[in-house]
């Protein structure tokens, strides 16, 4: 048995070289861009109207009892008019180009209007109510870099320059695998010694809010169909993520089956809490990399979280943001085992704490949903303050 950083290590010595593709603007949402996205003109590309009302020429007399007679309207959307008279004035909308020798726009809140002239009811300030073109970043500036998580957000600002294609971090082929012969499906009614399959279609919602597609298997507890489904499995995909058969009971065929395929198992439990029996494994000449989680739902949830993701971002160059959070009470942790403990996150005092909930062990599936996510707690004699800064997982 090996510590959780040496297990946590060997992880991610472990990535893969997934390169990059490029797919539909709209089929990039949640997915790592993977190219500087740059401005292809000025933003704004021209000086914008931001109020409805009249555009005029600023002078001296602005601010006098002077009315404007008004030469005509600009639209958004349409080209830019221009002020014949200066003294005149224009009516303009919301997000039109303001017009050619006008410099100030004055909503219509301001004014009153009466037989097509306009008298200005408050004090004016030259330039107000315009956006001015550039003035939020030049042609050629860089507005996204790569490497960041694509939201609504990015999605409208890719399309405002015409990215109807991008250029993002490709995705692992993935199988989730389920063991176990207590196992039936969503919909079938579960005989007295059955459950219906839940890991797996955990995982799956999981690598689903992030937008990577996953197919699924469910394996019996029988070495020749294991070895005969799992071969094919670790032809087909750069990633196994499997739930069950790693622990010490007489069914528990994983690590005798793959060493059977050639796979080099990396370790083979760890001195955690949920998630002791985890397995690590690596097929060097398929290029295929196996983690076989514990079948408890914690256990395999938190695992998944805990090395999985990190490993992930890794393999896409991307950072792993470390998160901190403030325990709420005294939390003792004895050698050896790490601990992952579930939190929910509650604000007092100007902070963020860590609250422990209650649960019934690694099987509680029920407690997952009450959960933000872990803390990892190393093991230690003194214990953990009240307050005191520790290592957030999160998982919502």
């Amino acid at each position: 048995m090996i510590s959780f950083d040496q297990a946590y290590t060997h992880v991610l010595e472990h990535t893969l070289e997934l390169g990059v593709e490029v797919v539909p603007l709209m089929q990039s949402l949640q997915r790592v861009l993977a190219e500087d996205i740059c401005a292809d003109r000025d933003f704004p590309p021209f000086d914008r109207a931001t109020k409805d009302g009249i555009a005029i020429n600023y002078s001296d007399h602005i601010n006098t009892d002077h009315i404007f007679q008004i030469e005509g309207v600009a639209a958004a959307g349409a080209p830019q008019q221009e002020l014949r008279t200066v003294g005149n004035c224009v009516e303009v909308m919301t997000g039109a180009v303001v017009p050619k020798n006008t410099d100030t726009v004055i909503m219509y809140e301001h004014i009153s209007i009466t037989d097509n002239v306009a008298v200005i009811n408050e004090k004016v300030t030259k330039g107000q109510n315009i956006h001015y073109k550039g003035s939020d970043e030049k042609a050629g500036a860089v507005l996204l870099t790569k490497g960041i998580k694509i939201t609504a957000a990015e999605i409208g600002v890719m399309a405002t320059v015409g990215k109807s294609y991008v250029t993002v971090k490709a995705n692992p082929k993935i199988t989730t695998i389920a063991t176990g012969n207590e196992l039936v499906e969503v919909d079938a009614v579960p005989l007295p010694h059955q459950i219906r399959k839940s890991n797996t279609i955990t995982l799956e919602a999981a690598l689903q809010t992030r937008a990577i597609p996953t197919n699924t298997l469910h394996l019996i507890d029988n070495k020749e169909a294991l070895s005969k489904s799992l071969q094919t499995a670790l032809e087909q995909n750069d990633v196994l993520l499997l739930s069950g058969g790693v622990s010490k009971g007489k069914f528990d065929f994983i690590p005798e089956v793959m060493e059977s395929l050639g796979v080099e198992k990396v370790f083979h439990r760890v001195a955690q809490r949920p998630g002791k029996p985890f397995w690590f494994g690596v097929h060097k000449e398929l290029k295929t990399v196996i983690f076989s989680f514990p079948g408890n739902p914690v256990s395999t949830f938190a695992n998944f979280h805990v090395y999985f993701l990190p490993w992930l971002h890794k393999c896409w160059n991307i950072p792993v943001a470390n998160q901190y959070i403030k325990l709420s009470g005294e939390i003792h942790i004895k050698p050896p085992l790490t601990r992952f403990i579930q939190v929910c996150t509650k604000r007092e005092k100007g902070g963020i704490y860590a609250v422990p909930i209650s649960e019934n062990g690694s099987g509680d599936l029920l407690s997952l949903s009450k959960s933000n996510g872990f803390i990892c707690l190393q093991p230690r004699e003194k214990g953990y303050r009240s307050g005191e800064l520790v290592a957030f997982i999160s998982t919502k």
